[in-house]
């Protein structure tokens, strides 16, 4: 039996438990800084595990589903966990912190939805999922200072809202650049060389709220037009 074909799946596995302990972090310790580390870790296997499979030659289609489900727990149902709590703590357990919820359900839609479409290999169509995770990680940790900013309602309007308009683009067709590159002048990856240097700035700067914000500028970069070679 080759060990290799199983490499690639085992990291998909990491990345699955990696989501499964911030939800742990989360819910039993309420320490968001492990869980939200967690769910930064789950994206860097994420990164890796079909990087590796393509290097061995050992992509399958239960790779890819294995990868979805990973990517489900990690990037949907772990981030909101991670919202959902802090407004529910603000808001004194308030009902509209459920809604929340409908970035987990989203986030499975765009996934199957990408599973099935063939247009997206070189790049994506709608807002990746772990760009999305990366979103509300920020988003989590700005949650105090936007409620002390705006008031308890109107932060989760705000954040319901940001739910809706982030759950549409995961299952837009916006096209969107990514880092699956080929080899390119280097004039044509100036989206990605940016998107690094602001990832860089944003979160030294900012902490976990660059997060968000290298999201923002990832979304407004894809809307303009890329140089071609």
């Amino acid at each position: 039996m080759s060990i290799k074909k199983h490499i690639p799946n085992a990291i998909t596995c990491a990345n699955l438990l990696s989501g499964v302990f911030s939800i742990v972090y989360t819910l039993k310790e309420q320490n968001l800084e492990c869980a939200a580390w967690c769910i930064v870790l789950a994206a860097v296997f994420d990164f890796f595990d079909g990087l590796v499979a393509r290097a061995l030659g050992v992509t399958s289609p239960i790779g890819k589903d294995l990868d979805s489900l990973a990517d489900v727990v990690s990037f949907g149902v772990a981030p909101a966990l991670l919202t959902y709590l802090g407004l529910s703590n603000l808001s004194g357990g308030s009902p509209l912190a459920y809604g929340i919820f409908i970035v987990p359900a989203f986030a499975a839609l765009r996934l199957a939805k990408f599973n099935n479409d063939e247009r997206q290999t070189m790049s994506f169509l709608g807002l990746p999922v772990p760009s999305n995770a990366l979103f509300w990680i920020g988003a989590a940790f700005a949650l105090e200072s936007i409620h002390f900013m705006i008031g308890t309602q109107l932060t989760l309007i705000t954040y319901l809202v940001l739910a809706v308009l982030l759950s549409g683009l995961m299952v837009s067709d916006l096209p969107m650049f990514s880092f699956k590159l080929k080899k390119a002048p280097l004039r044509t990856l100036w989206r990605q060389i940016l998107l690094v240097v602001v990832a860089i700035v944003a979160i030294a700067t900012q902490g976990w709220f660059g997060c968000s914000l290298t999201i923002i500028v990832y979304i407004f970069l894809s809307l303009l037009p890329a140089k071609e070679g």
